[in-house]
C-alpha cells in the first residue's frame, strides 16, 4: 500500500481501516482473513488507493514516511536537483500527511501546497500546519484532475514512491497532463519512485515483521499476469485480538527507459535521472517498495501563452427563457416585469464585455429550428427555467444543443437530471463523506410513509426548483402538520416524491464554484443568509415567498451578506463543493449550499449546477464580495465554458477562421 508503496497517491481514504472483503468480513467483532489465496491479482480492488491511506498506513509505514531524517534527505535532493529558490510556487501532489510540504515551509519556501485523495492524511497534514505555525495549504484532490489554475505552479514534486498506482497506464498518463497543465512554462516536475526492473528481480515473495511491542505484518506479493505490476498483500494482526486488515494494493512497476517514454510522450524535457534513494528504517526489514528508488526531474514544454484579450469564441448565442409561454415557477405563472428587467440588466453586462458579440434566442416553439439554420459557434445556456419553460425539462435544453452538435456553457443533461434528484445527490454526498440531513424518502404511491420522530421536520418534493413545494408550512412540529402538508402538496404535485428531512436550524451558507476540474477553479467568498430581521414567529427558511411574493416577509425581511467564518470551516465548505462538482458532472459554475444543525454541524442543503445568473441572485452577491461586477462573474463563465470546449475539443477551435478570432482581438 501507500506504506510499503509510497505516501499516497492521489489517494482516497476516509480516516477509517478499509472495509475487508466479503469473506474477510468481521464476525462477532472480530475480522478474519482470506486465508490461503492462490492468484493476489485476483483479490486486488481496482481503486484499492481510495481507502487504503488511513492511522493503520502510518503505524505499518512509519518507520519510513514517519522519520524525519528520510524527508529531510528527500527534500535536501529537491531543493537540490530542482534549483527551488524561495519564493517558487511548489505543489507537494500526493502529499500525504504533508511531511515533504512541511519541511518546505520550515525552510522558508513561502508558496507550498499539498494535494491529497486521502481525506484523514490531508486533515493530519493541516493539524500538523498548524501546530508548526507553517504557512502550507492542504486540499482533497484527484491527481488525474486536481484543481490549481493553469500554469500557475513553478515545480510539482511527485514525492515517496507515490505513482503508478492505478489499474491502467492512461491515469499515470493523466496524472503527468494534469501536471503539465500547472506548470508554468518550463517548470519543473520531480519525482521519486521505485526501479521496476531492480524490483521485478528483488522483491521479496513473503515475509513478516513486527511493528511495534503489539502488531505485526505479514506480506505476500506476486507480479500480476502482465508482468506490469507487483501486486502485494498486507494482513495486520493484533498479539491479543488478532487479524485488524486484510489488503490488497499494487504498483507499476516502470523501468528508466519506459518512464522516459512516458513522460516524453506527455510533453516533458530534458529528463535527468539523479541519485538513487535507499531509506532509513529504524526496523530496516522489508522495505518493499521504498527500498531502491529512482529521483528523476524534467521539464515542462514551452507554453504560447494566448493573450488575455483573445477570445476563442467570440460569436456567443445567448439561450433564455421562453417570456411568449407561461411559467409555473414564475409569479402569477407567467414571465413578469421584474424579470423582463432581469433579462435586460444581462444584456447590458454582456455588452460590457470587450471582444464577444450576442445574439440571443428565447422563442422556444422555433428553437430547434432556429439552430440548425444557424448552428452557433458557442452558446451561452441560461435557459434555467427549462425548455417550454418546464423546470422538469431544463435538461432537454444542453440535449438539443448536442444534437445540434453546438458548443455549451454549463452542465451536461446528465448532470442536470440527477442534481434534480434531491434524494440522490444525498445519497452520492453521503458516500464522499459530505455531511448530510437525516431524511425519510416517500414514494409517491406510498400511503403509509414513516413520520419522522424527530420535529421540527422539513417536508419537501424530491424533484423541484426554485423552491416550488417548499412554503413556511413545510416546516412541522408535529405528526398532524405533517401529515397535513403532505396531503397538501400531494395535490399540489401529484406523482412526485416527497422527502421528509430534520429541519436545520442553524446558519445557512452557499459556495460558489467558478472553473472546472484540472483547470483554473475558482471559489467565491462565502455566503450567509441573514434571517435577523425575519419575524421569530416564521419558520428561517428560504421559501417560496422569499423568491417569487413580493408583499411575502419572506421577501422583504431576509437579507445576505458575506460570512464571517474561520478558515478551517471556509476551506471544508470548499472541499465538500470541489468534491461534489467533480462527483456530479458539474461544469464551468454551480452553487452549493449548506446549512448547521442545532449542534453546529454543517451540512448540505443542495447543489445547483447551472444556478441563477441574474445580478440579484446568490452567485452574483458573491461575485460582488470578490470585487467582481456583474459583467465580470458573465465574463468568468464564459471563459470558464469556452476553455473547457477548447481543451476536450481543439479540432472545434481549429475551425475558426483568423477573420473570426480578429474579431475577440479588436
Amino acid at each position: 500500500m501507500a506504506k510499503r508503496n509510497g505516501d499516497g497517491n492521489g489517494t482516497a481514504a476516509n480516516g477509517a481501516p478499509k472495509p475487508l472483503p466479503k469473506k474477510a468480513a468481521a464476525k462477532n467483532g472480530v475480522a478474519r482473513t482470506l486465508g490461503p489465496v492462490s492468484d493476489l491479482e485476483r483479490h486486488l480492488p481496482t481503486e484499492w488507493w481510495r481507502t487504503l491511506f488511513n492511522s493503520l498506513y502510518l503505524e505499518t509505514d512509519g518507520d519510513v514516511v514517519e522519520n524525519d531524517r528520510n524527508t529531510e534527505q528527500e527534500i535536501d535532493l529537491l531543493v537540490r536537483s530542482a534549483g527551488l529558490e524561495p519564493n517558487d510556487r511548489i505543489l507537494d501532489l500526493c502529499c500525504g500527511q504533508g511531511r515533504h510540504a512541511l519541511e518546505l515551509a520550515r525552510r522558508g519556501f513561502k508558496n507550498v501546497m499539498g494535494i491529497d485523495r486521502s481525506r484523514y492524511l490531508v486533515r493530519l497534514a493541516r493539524k500538523r500546519a498548524r501546530q508548526r505555525g507553517l504557512p502550507v495549504s492542504f486540499h482533497e484532490g484527484d491527481a488525474r484532475k486536481f484543481r490549481v489554475p493553469e500554469s500557475s505552479v513553478h515545480c510539482v514534486c511527485i514525492l515517496g514512491n507515490s505513482f503508478g498506482y492505478f489499474d491502467r497506464e492512461e491515469d499515470d498518463i493523466a496524472v503527468l497532463g494534469a501536471v503539465k497543465r500547472a506548470l508554468a512554462s518550463g517548470g519543473t516536475l520531480v519525482m521519486d519512485l521505485t526501479d521496476g526492473e531492480w524490483m521485478r528481480s528483488h522483491f521479496e515473495a513473503r515475509s513478516w515483521e513486527w511493528i511495534d511491542q503489539n502488531h505485526f505484518v505479514c506480506r505476500e506479493r506476486a507480479l500480476a499476469g502482465d508482468g506490469e505490476r507487483l501486486v502485494s498483500r498486507e494482513v495486520v494482526v493484533h498479539a491479543e485480538r488478532g487479524v485488524i486488515a486484510d489488503q490488497f494494493y499494487a504498483e507499476r512497476l516502470y523501468s528508466r527507459e519506459r518512464l522516459q517514454t512516458l513522460v516524453e510522450s506527455v510533453g516533458f524535457t530534458n529528463l535527468r535521472f539523479h541519485a538513487f534513494l535507499s531509506p532509513d528504517s529504524p526496523r530496516n526489514q522489508d522495505l518493499g517498495m521504498m527500498a531502491h528508488r529512482m529521483f528523476l526531474t524534467c521539464e515542462a514544454p514551452r507554453k504560447v501563452e494566448r493573450q488575455r484579450h483573445e477570445v476563442i469564441f467570440p460569436e456567443v448565442t445567448v439561450l433564455l427563457g421562453d417570456p411568449r409561454l407561461p411559467d409555473p415557477v414564475k409569479r402569477n405563472g407567467q414571465f413578469n416585469t421584474e424579470d423582463l428587467d432581469t433579462v435586460a440588466r444581462l444584456k447590458s453586462a454582456l455588452a460590457e464585455i470587450p471582444g464577444y458579440r450576442f445574439r440571443f434566442l428565447d422563442n422556444h416553439a422555433s428553437l430547434l429550428a432556429d439552430l440548425r439554420a444557424q448552428r452557433p459557434d458557442f452558446v451561452l445556456n441560461l435557459c434555467d427555467e427549462g425548455y417550454n419553460n418546464d423546470a422538469f425539462m431544463e435538461l432537454h435544453v444542453p440535449a438539443v444543443l448536442e444534437l445540434v452538435d453546438a458548443p455549451y456553457s454549463g452542465a451536461a443533461p446528465s448532470c442536470l437530471g440527477l442534481c434534480y434528484n434531491k434524494s440522490l445527490v444525498r445519497a452520492i454526498a453521503a458516500s464522499l463523506d459530505v455531511p448530510v440531513p437525516l431524511e425519510t424518502y416517500f414514494s409517491s404511491d406510498d400511503q403509509a410513509a414513516t413520520i419522522p420522530s424527530v420535529f421540527p421536520a422539513l417536508i419537501k418534493p424530491n424533484f423541484g426548483d426554485s423552491s416550488i413545494g417548499i412554503t413556511q408550512e413545510a416546516v412541522v412540529y408535529s405528526w398532524e402538520q405533517a401529515i397535513n402538508y403532505l396531503s397538501g402538496l400531494r395535490e399540489q404535485m401529484p406523482g412526485r416524491p416527497i422527502l421528509i428531512q430534520e429541519f436545520l436550524t442553524g446558519a445557512e451558507y452557499s459556495i460558489g464554484i467558478i472553473g472546472n476540474p484540472g483547470m483554473a477553479l475558482r471559489a467565491l467568498p462565502p455566503l450567509e443568509v441573514d434571517y435577523s430581521q425575519l419575524d421569530r414567529d416564521l419558520p428561517q427558511l428560504l421559501a417560496y415567498e422569499s423568491k417569487w411574493i413580493p408583499d411575502s416577509p419572506y421577501w422583504s425581511q431576509i437579507k445576505y451578506r458575506e460570512a464571517q467564518i474561520d478558515e478551517d470551516t471556509r476551506r471544508r465548505l470548499v472541499d465538500h463543493s470541489n468534491i461534489l462538482f467533480e462527483r456530479l458532472g458539474c461544469r464551468d459554475y454551480a452553487r452549493f449550499d449548506f446549512r448547521a444543525d442545532a449542534e453546529g454541524e454543517i451540512k448540505l442543503l443542495e447543489v445547483n449546477p447551472n444556478p441563477g445568473w441574474c445580478w440579484d441572485g446568490k452567485l452574483n452577491m458573491m461575485a460582488t464580495y470578490a470585487g467582481l461586477r456583474y459583467s465580470d462573474m458573465l465574463k468568468l463563465i464564459l471563459e470558464a465554458a469556452q476553455e473547457r470546449i477548447a481543451a476536450q475539443r481543439p479540432q472545434v477551435v481549429a475551425a475558426a477562421t483568423p477573420e473570426r478570432l480578429a474579431v475577440g482581438q479588436r
